[in-house]
C-alpha cells in the first residue's frame, strides 16, 4: 500500500511512498514535450508539458507512478483494490485508459482548476496496457500550491473530492478516510490537560503525551490519519535542504519495514521507494529500502524541447560515509 502527500513551504513539495512486495524495476523518468504519447482512443499527443516521476516503462511507454509537470501540478495513482471500477469506450466522452491518466492529465493541465476542467469530459476506460500488465485498480491525488483533490472512479461514476488534508492513502474511499479524522480530533502537539475528572489530580508524565491515541499500524486508514496529524503539524525553515528533510521526515512515519506485514509466504510489504518532487523548480529527490541517501534528478537540466525519454535507474544500496 501506499501513502501520497502535499506540502508547502516558500516552494510546494509533492510526492509519496511506494509500498508493495515486489518491484517492478521503477526508474526516474523524464518525458520532454515532444515525446508523442500514442493512446489508445484518444489519437497522438505529441508536444504537452514537460514532465517528471517514478515509472515502469514498458515498449518505451512510461507508466507513471507519480509525476510532477513543469508548471507545478503533481499528480499519483495508489492502489484502490475492491473499489476502482472502470468503464468500456463511451461515444461522446474523452475514453482515456488508466495507465494514460497520469500524462493526460499532466500533458494538458497546469493546475488543479484546469484538471477539474478536463474532468468534466473523461471516461476511465478498464483498457489493458497488454495481457502481461492488466489494469491497475486505483485512486489518485492531483494537487498544485493551492489546492488539493482526490479523484476515484468508482461503481457510481466519477467521484471528485476536495482534499483540504492533503493526503492519500488506499482504502477506504476519499470521503470515508477523511471523515474518520473526527475521531482523532482531540489529538494536539501540546501537553494534554486533564478532562477526565476535577476529583482526580491527573498529570503528563512524559513529552508527546498530547498525541496519545495517534494510530500506529501500517492499515490505509491508521496511516491517513497519522500522515495527516505529522503533515499538518509539521514545522520547517523555508531553505530547500529543511523543506526536503522534512518531507522525507513526514513521510518516513509512515515508513514499512520489511518483515511486519506479510502478503504471502515469505514474501512482505515494505517502502520501496520514497519520493519528494520539488514541483516549483522541477527537481525530484527519492530514496530506496536499501539507500537512505537522498537523490536527486534536475528536470530542467535536460532538453525539454527533445522527443526522447530520459531515464534514470534508482540507486539502489545502502551510500554509508565514513566518518573517521
Amino acid at each position: 500500500m501506499c501513502t501520497a502527500a502535499a506540502y508547502k513551504t516558500k516552494d510546494f513539495y509533492f510526492g509519496r511512498t511506494l509500498d508493495y512486495d515486489i518491484s517492478y524495476g521503477e526508474e526516474i523518468v523524464i518525458i520532454p514535450r515532444d515525446y508523442v504519447f500514442s493512446l489508445r482512443k484518444m489519437g497522438t499527443m505529441d508536444h504537452h508539458y514537460g514532465m517528471i516521476g517514478t515509472a515502469h516503462v514498458e515498449q518505451n511507454v512510461p507508466l507513471y507512478y507519480d509525476a510532477v509537470n513543469e508548471k507545478g501540478l503533481g499528480m499519483s495513482g495508489l492502489n484502490f483494490v475492491g473499489n476502482a471500477v472502470y468503464g468500456k469506450e463511451t461515444e461522446g466522452k474523452e475514453n482515456v485508459a488508466v495507465f494514460e491518466l497520469i500524462p493526460w492529465i499532466l500533458g494538458q493541465c497546469g493546475t488543479v482548476k484546469e484538471a477539474r476542467n478536463l474532468l468534466k469530459r473523461i471516461h476511465l476506460t478498464d483498457t489493458p496496457f497488454s495481457r502481461h500488465l492488466p489494469t491497475a485498480q486505483l485512486h489518485w491525488i492531483l494537487a498544485d500550491r493551492e489546492e488539493a483533490i482526490t479523484l476515484e472512479s468508482v461503481r457510481e461514476g466519477l467521484r471528485i473530492y476536495d482534499n483540504p488534508a492533503g493526503v492519500l492513502t488506499n482504502n477506504p474511499p476519499f470521503d470515508q478516510q477523511l471523515f474518520c479524522l473526527n475521531n482523532y480530533m482531540q489529538l494536539s502537539v501540546k501537553e494534554p490537560q486533564n478532562h477526565f475528572s476535577d476529583k482526580l489530580s491527573l498529570h503528563s508524565y512524559g513529552r508527546g503525551m498530547g498525541a496519545l491515541g495517534l494510530p500506529g499500524d501500517l492499515s490505509s486508514q491508521s496511516r491517513f490519519v497519522r500522515a495527516s496529524f505529522v503533515k499538518l503539524n509539521a514545522v520547517s525553515g523555508d531553505s530547500e535542504t529543511e523543506s526536503v528533510s522534512q518531507f522525507f521526515h513526514i513521510l518516513g512515519s509512515v515508513e514499512q519495514p520489511r518483515g511486519c506485514c506479510e502478503t504471502e509466504e515469505g514474501r512482505y510489504e515494505m517502502t520501496i521507494y520514497t519520493s519528494c518532487c520539488n514541483a516549483d523548480k522541477g527537481i525530484y529527490y527519492y530514496t530506496t529500502y536499501e539507500n537512505h541517501q537522498i537523490t536527486a534528478v534536475h528536470m530542467h537540466r535536460e532538453n525539454l524541447d527533445s522527443a526522447d525519454l530520459v531515464r534514470y535507474p534508482m540507486v539502489q544500496g545502502e551510500q554509508i560515509k565514513d566518518q573517521n
